[in-house]
């Protein structure tokens, strides 16, 4: 039964922003469903992500949730089972939505981090994965569930996690569906690092402080190089490493960076 509280959330309330020292939090606050996320909320969230994107203000996004749960997936209830199915929605479907939230995380040319506080199960897994770092509560897990109803994982599952943890193990993952501590997650490479749940939140705020305090545009580039030169031959990528050092060299960071240099001092990078 839904609760008069649970109806009258806002989209605003249950997705937070707050930006602080050029670090935007984002936090998913709708802990009594361990934050799935509606359709409008995946809206909300492709939006903020989008706007860190081109806002100078923001250097650096946290994403992270309330609760227990970081993210349990796609929140499914209220969504109608019935009715006829016209060949293509369900792809489309897929396309529009968790695809385009997963896409919206690797394409941000902003560092982002997640701060997985609880369970990530589903697509909140695949949110996580997405993410560029990765830290964890010691009370933290990943779930890859969808085995468990029987469907095939979306959200980009297929494309991140062999990337990360090889064909076999990522197979092991999605075939049993088997809660993963973040102890194990941290051994398998999935998460950067394990934290008390007490100091999550304070070392979130460290990470993203040196990534806000850094060479924005060099970054932004230096994400980009990495998440394409896993598709890309040897060629491709050297030659797109060659045009990323080429654009970097004409911003201010990076001429600051060489003057610091020669003149041996710290770096005031402005991100620029």
């Amino acid at each position: 039964m839904v609760t008069p509280e649970v109806l009258d959330e806002s989209l605003e309330e249950v997705v937070t922003q707050a930006t602080d020292n050029a670090v935007s939090w984002i936090t998913l606050d709708r802990p009594h469903a361990l934050n799935a996320l509606t359709w409008e909320q995946r809206e909300r969230l492709i939006g903020l992500l989008a706007d860190a994107s081109t806002n100078p203000g923001v250097r650096a996004v946290v994403l992270t949730g309330r609760g227990r749960g970081f993210c349990a997936g796609a929140d499914l209830k209220g969504v109608a089972g019935g009715g006829e199915r016209v060949a293509g929605d369900v792809a489309r479907t897929l396309e529009r939505g968790a695809q385009r939230l997963v896409t919206a995380v690797l394409d941000c040319e902003k560092p982002v981090l997640a701060a997985v506080n609880g369970t990530a199960a589903g697509l909140g897994c695949h949110l996580a994965l997405a993410c560029d770092l990765v830290l964890a509560a010691e009370e933290a897990s990943f779930v890859e569930v969808f085995v468990r109803r029987g469907l095939v994982p979306d959200g980009g599952g297929a494309y991140l996690l062999p990337r990360l943890v090889g064909p076999q193990r990522a197979k092991e993952l999605m075939f049993f569906g088997d809660r993963l501590p973040a102890s194990e997650a941290e051994r398998l490479g999935l998460v950067n690092r394990v934290v008390p749940a007490d100091a999550l939140e304070r070392t979130a705020r460290e990470w993203a402080g040196r990534l806000a305090a850094g060479p924005t545009r060099a970054l932004a580039l230096t994400k980009r190089l990495v998440n394409s030169s896993l598709d890309a031959d040897r060629a491709a990528a050297l030659a797109a490493e060659a045009w990323a050092q080429e654009i970097n060299m004409t911003t201010r960071d990076a001429r600051e960076g060489v003057a610091s240099f020669a003149e041996r001092r710290k770096p005031g990078f402005e991100g620029r």
